[in-house]
């Protein structure tokens, strides 16, 4: 310990400003969500970190398929969120999940739009046949959950086989609305989130009927070093406040 007083005191100081010794470092949590949550978690992190200080939330968006392999490759995630249950099975049936941590925070809805100037009028499935349509977006359905629900759709309309010809397959839901969005396209089917997302530049025609309800998960991932903090961002998506951003950008309640 100095024994002069001013240098003691200046000890002090930057003991207290985390200066003089180990500092306490932030922890980051990193939440690997599905692409059509882009927009409401951006929206949802500083109203987080500023209930929970000293956590820094790094968000990490793809096809929750391409997050969940991301997953099971080991990287440093702290929880998942998925735009369908099919993902989240997998990844609780491959030990990734936290137990007892995974929960259902939002919904949502499949929706046919077209670019917002010049598009077509479509009215039904059905009008995807006509001629004028001879570009359709969808994500992959073999690693887009938009996608699988777009082809279960189509398939249950028995209209598939007409018109997977007509298809242009996108790495993610986002993507697949920026082919609309910019006309690249006549016709795509997003979540109607994603086309509240770009309503300037896509107009949804008409909703689209899923055997399944469209179903967001979300879960701690086991192992986590900060699994308190996932914990409680998890928590947070269930708030009334988190809810309320949720819906402001299409998200129905859980």
């Amino acid at each position: 310990m100095p024994k002069h007083p001013t240098a003691a005191l200046l000890l002090s100081l930057l003991t207290l400003l985390g200066l003089g010794g180990p500092a306490a470092q932030a922890a980051d949590l990193t939440v690997s969500a599905a692409s059509s949550l882009s927009n409401a978690f951006r929206e949802l992190a500083p109203a987080f970190e500023a209930k929970h200080p000293g956590t820094r939330l790094l968000l990490n968006f793809a096809a929750s398929d391409a997050l969940l392999a991301q997953i099971a490759k080991g990287a440093p995630v702290d929880v998942f969120a998925a735009a369908d249950q099919e993902s989240m099975d997998r990844a609780e049936a491959q030990g990734l999940l936290a137990k007892g941590s995974r929960r259902n925070f939002a919904a949502n809805r499949l929706v046919l739009v077209t670019p917002a100037q010049g598009g077509l009028a479509l009215a039904a499935l059905a009008d995807l046949r006509q001629p004028a349509v001879r570009r359709i977006a969808l994500g992959k359905p073999e690693g887009v959950p938009a996608g699988r629900y777009a082809r279960a759709a189509l398939q249950a309309a028995q209209l598939w086989e007409a018109l997977e010809p007509k298809a242009v397959y996108a790495q993610n839901v986002r993507q697949a609305l920026d082919y609309v969005a910019r006309g690249e396209v006549e016709a795509g089917l997003v979540y109607a989130s994603d086309a509240l997302a770009q309503k300037d530049k896509v107009q949804a025609r008409f909703s689209v009927a899923t055997a399944t309800p469209i179903s967001y998960p979300a879960a701690g991932i086991a192992g986590s070093a900060n699994a308190e903090a996932a914990g409680q961002f998890l928590a947070y998506l269930l708030s009334p406040a988190a809810q309320a951003v949720l819906a402001r950008h299409g998200f129905l309640a859980p």
